[in-house]
């Protein structure tokens, strides 16, 4: 039996012994689209962040192909978020090129002659694909801020994870470059079949792009003590081809009907 791409059991998370995150348990085969969404602070970039090794549980596993994640981010797993992490002294070409340096070039971090022209060579593919072909010699501060986050996109890829972590990577882009992102983003998901989580504030976007849809939210509550209780995954609704034909997202009013409770 092929195992899970990612496989999470029992997860919890707590700061200074405040929980946000409890009893997360699911599976993700490998070349979903999983989408998250649910209110300000329920742990869904927390999750995220759990999920890159950026933060380790307070209890509970997270397997990656069976195997338990290691405490320290590894290249396998790529990360966008909402602000534009690129590097502002470096051009376009550059930001692309710096991880294959660090990783390939230990002793001096970068790459010269023959290596940095097989460099240049590899990375040209996805500048063209990205559309930012033209732009390559030109520093994030001369980009759009549509062009910044494709590069920032274009980065994470740069050494070919399998699993692409995005937290809320379009909130701050207007909805015509948003559309034209999301384009982006869905070609190079059906061409790489990399396993996709990506957090958003926006159902409709969640809708449009998941194959899978998470909520997060908080089931148990108590008036007199409103941080006793953590957020879990409360629906867990697979988007499939014919639900999205019927052109709308599910009302989240009707959630119970429609989703799967966890």
């Amino acid at each position: 039996m092929t195992a899970a791409k990612i496989e999470v059991r029992g997860l919890e998370k707590a700061y200074d012994r405040v929980p946000i995150l409890e009893r997360v348990s699911l599976s993700v085969d490998a070349g979903s689209f999983v989408t998250i969404v649910g209110a300000s602070g329920c742990g869904k970039s927390t999750f995220l962040r759990m999920l890159l090794s950026q933060e380790l549980p307070s209890r509970g596993d997270i397997l990656k192909d069976g195997t338990p994640l290691p405490e320290e981010p590894t290249p396998d797993r790529g990360i966008v978020f909402q602000r534009y992490s690129v590097f502002p002294h470096l051009t376009v070409e550059d930001n692309l090129i710096l991880a294959g340096e660090f990783a390939g070039s230990s002793w001096t971090g970068r790459f010269f002659g023959a290596a940095r022209r097989a460099a240049q060579d590899k990375v040209a593919g996805l500048l063209d694909k990205i559309g930012l072909a033209h732009a390559r010699n030109k520093y994030p501060a001369q980009l759009s801020g549509g062009m910044q986050q494709r590069l920032a996109i274009a980065q994470s890829l740069t050494m070919e994870p399998d699993i692409l972590l995005l937290d809320e990577p379009f909130g701050a882009l207007d909805p015509g470059i948003r559309a034209d992102m999301h384009d982006l983003l869905l070609g190079l998901w059906e061409e790489r079949r990399m396993t996709i989580f990506m957090v958003t504030h926006d159902i409709h976007e969640a809708f449009k792009l998941g194959t899978r849809m998470l909520v997060f939210d908080k089931v148990r509550h108590d008036p007199d003590a409103p941080e006793a209780y953590g957020a879990t995954v409360t629906y867990d609704l697979p988007l499939t081809p014919a639900a999205k034909a019927k052109g709308a997202p599910p009302d989240p009013d009707s959630l119970s009907l429609t989703g799967k409770r966890s």
